[in-house]
């Protein structure tokens, strides 16, 4: 919903809330389900309330839980038994400087201060450990903005008596926490209020009226951070920037005025922003984001203008270019297609609102309303397109694994026969029981993967971690090489052993190995992994969603018999293991 993208109008969403949730829940998306607990240190329903409202736009259903005002300690630590009955997913605790109970006075020393600072921070380390005790959830955890005033002026800063340096330290405590422990993740207030306005930010009044630890028109703006990273957790981040190239990668028009004519470099400020934002772009590069082009103009001119020597980006940092006279959602639907992606993956970037209406609503693309060349960075970054919870090697390697792909896609078409294709290119997959190197990268495509997973269902870090440790799972990863280069690991099955049946519990393949007979290459171990443990019988199960629907038949092709289907289309197959025989004929397998 175009309200609810960055830059927003908080005091219009606050007034406006309700109607925007109504028109949300009867859009008709399909959205994931999950039950977010909000444990506060002040008063919380507006807050829950924009949240649901952004997480709903994300494709996100919330079941929401609050606790009592300020008891969010008591009901951690002490058990609530509404929230041991609801046993959330995610739990948000929205805590702020309002919270710190120790108190500081300018004659403590050194030692004094230090102790009040471990007391502090044990404070909140008690309550997050007795959660992940009790849950065995994500925590989401806000750090400490600045205080509002400081008692010791500049000194403050760095004075072992003030308040600031104090807060700055405690913050500290938690990045350390965060870093140490997967699913605990630290939504950023601190950055947040300087960004916002300290002084707007933490007005009095609120807290002394209402209890709020913010302005009211500050809540959208907390609560899309904190559901930036929910969305994130739960594979909602976008995968791809399509960028338009005259007047948004560089100033002026490439065709009219010649390479040496565009803007881009240091020469002019209008350039240097240019120039800055395509430093950005390769920043995201770096980070697994797929860079490409969607632009009306000749490729000649194109290419020209991405090899201007004082630009940042060349022609090879872009998975696929698309400069021609198309219309651009032709050429952004082309892109989605080549990256075997769905367009709601990609961002398009662009200049002229027109194009940007058009593309948005001719394939439900995001397209931020950029401005002019300064704010292109700050609008693309608030956006919390690509937040970042976990990085792994795959996804610093994504764009890399890409290209490949195109290279590919290029030896097909010189093949006559498919199976001739295949065999060229020389595929090996490595495939055994997980190993805690690969879980992060396991988890993320868990929660990434949406057109080929038969159930679609989630897992947090922890709750990977108990099927890693559990003796109740048959489990296999794997992993597919060629000549072109390593897919990284592509593909994740689960089954629970009951008795002498596996049940599947998730199947799913990340679509850039799609029709390389991957999906075989798991099956043949699975069921030999079925065979050395006792395992007469495999059950499958298929749950449709908007995004699944190419592998409907995926345990039909199999060789599994249909045993039931219900009215909204779930369906259950079995397989007699005895009766198999191994289908993968491409690719060399490695059982590791």
């Amino acid at each position: 919903m175009k309200e609810l993208q960055y830059p927003f109008d908080g005091a219009y969403l606050m007034k406006k809330k309700r109607s925007i949730k109504k028109a949300l829940l009867s859009d008709g998306s399909e959205r994931i389900e999950k039950k977010i607990a909000i444990l506060g240190g002040s008063t919380t329903g507006d807050i829950a309330d924009m949240l649901e409202i952004f997480l709903l736009d994300s494709g996100i259903k919330p079941k929401l839980w609050q606790s009592e005002y300020n008891a969010y300690w008591q009901d951690a630590v002490f058990g609530n038994e509404q929230l041991d009955e609801f046993a959330p997913d995610i739990i948000f605790i929205h805590t702020s400087n309002r919270n710190i109970t120790e108190k500081l006075t300018v004659d403590m020393t050194k030692e004094q201060t230090d102790e009040a600072l471990g007391r502090q921070a044990q404070h909140f380390i008690t309550m997050w450990e007795k959660l992940r005790e009790r849950f065995g959830c994500v925590l989401i955890q806000n750090n400490f903005e600045p205080p509002l005033y400081r008692l010791l002026g500049n000194r403050d800063a760095y004075d072992h008596r003030g308040m600031t340096n104090f807060i700055s330290r405690l913050n500290e405590r938690f990045y350390e926490y965060a870093a140490a422990h997967d699913d605990f993740y630290i939504n950023d207030i601190n950055y947040l209020a300087a960004s916002y306005g300290l002084e707007k930010w933490s007005a009095p009044l609120y807290w002394y009226m209402y209890k709020y630890a913010l302005c009211t028109e500050a809540i959208p703006t907390l609560s899309f951070s904190a559901a930036n990273i929910i969305k994130a957790i739960l594979g909602k981040n976008k995968k791809a920037l399509a960028l338009d190239l005259d007047n948004t990668l560089w100033g002026g028009v490439v065709g009219d005025d010649g390479v040496e004519g565009i803007a881009v470099g240091e020469e002019t400020p209008v350039a240097q922003g240019y120039r800055e934002f395509q430093t950005y772009l390769k920043q995201l590069k770096s980070m697994g984001v797929m860079l490409t082009v969607s632009s009306k103009n000749d490729e000649e001119n194109a290419v020209a203008g991405l090899e201007h020597p004082d630009g940042v980006l060349r022609p090879d940092d872009f998975v696929c270019i698309k400069a021609n006279w198309d219309p651009k959602d032709m050429n952004v639907a082309h892109i989605a297609k080549d990256l075997n992606i769905l367009p709601d993956s990609i961002v398009f970037i662009d200049d002229n609102p027109a194009e940007r209406e058009i593309v948005s609503k001719q394939l439900g693309v995001c397209a931020p309303e950029i401005g002019s060349v300064e704010d292109y960075i700050r609008v693309i970054d608030r956006s919390g397109f690509f937040e970042v919870t976990q990085l792994s090697k795959d996804d610093l390697q994504r764009n890399e694994m890409y290209i490949a792909n195109a290279k590919r896609a290029q030896q097909q078409a010189s093949f006559e026969n498919y199976g001739d294709y295949l065999k060229s290119l020389e595929m090996t997959a490595y495939i055994g029981d997980f190993q805690p190197v690969y879980l992060q990268r396991i988890t993320q495509l868990t929660n990434k993967s949406n057109q080929f997973n038969v159930t679609t269902k989630r897992y947090t870090q922890a709750q990977m971690q108990e099927v890693f440790e559990s003796g109740r799972y048959i489990r296999l990863f794997g992993r597919l090489t060629d000549k072109f280069g390593d897919n990284g690991v592509v593909s994740i099955v689960i089954g629970e052993k009951r008795g002498r049946e596996l049940h599947i519990d998730l199947w799913l393949m990340s679509c850039r190995v799609l029709k390389r007979d991957m999906e075989l290459a798991m099956l043949d171990i699975l069921v030999k992994k079925c065979r050395e443990q006792g395992i007469d019988k495999i059950i499958g199960y298929y749950y449709p969603t908007a995004k699944n629907k190419m592998v409907k038949e995926l345990f039909g092709s199999f060789g599994f018999d249909k045993t039931s289907e219900d009215e909204g289309g779930n369906t259950v197959w079995e397989m007699n293991v005895s009766a198999y025989e191994n289908k993968c004929g491409y690719i060399e397998i490695q059982q590791i």
